[in-house]
């Protein structure tokens, strides 16, 4: 399923107040829970979704460096939680490195999320400034791991 969709999934269940969402096309499906503190992704393949905890455990987030006058449009954020990967393979060169310019579309890195490898995206065209995640570390939803100028 497309990270995009998936984003738009998150943008609906967050503006419309429902409390859970499923989605499925084919053999793949997308459940997306709000909980009390967050949104809460599960996607899968042909078997069903597994069970959730009622109360979601949350490790804290890993602390972020400030930039000095980056805006949140400039920044490029995680869509879901899973591992950051900022190359294809161990030991490949990096989808992208600072000072790089990007287009809209190219890839800026994967993330693993329940053993399927999601391709991020740039939404927008313009030069790397700031890589905030580190390679093979876990990230968070709405996390930044890019800042663009």
């Amino acid at each position: 399923m497309d990270i995009r969709k998936i984003k738009k999934l998150i943008e609906l269940l967050e503006e419309s107040g429902l409390a859970e969402l499923e989605i499925s096309e084919g053999e793949e499906s997308v459940r997306i829970a709000r909980f009390t503190q967050g949104v809460n992704v599960v996607a899968t393949g042909a078997p069903p979704p597994m069970q959730l905890p009622a109360t979601p455990v949350r490790a804290s987030a890993p602390a972020v460096p400030a930039l000095a006058g980056q805006r949140d449009e400039n920044m490029v954020t995680a869509p879901m939680v899973g591992t950051f990967y900022a190359s294809p393979a161990p030991g490949a060169k990096p989808f992208v490195e600072i000072g790089q310019e990007v287009r809209v579309g190219q890839v800026l890195c994967v993330i693993e999320a329940m053993k399927m490898m999601n391709q991020i995206e740039s939404e927008r065209a313009g030069k790397i400034v700031a890589m905030l995640a580190k390679n093979g570390e876990p990230v968070e939803f709405g996390q930044p791991l890019f800042a663009i100028e």
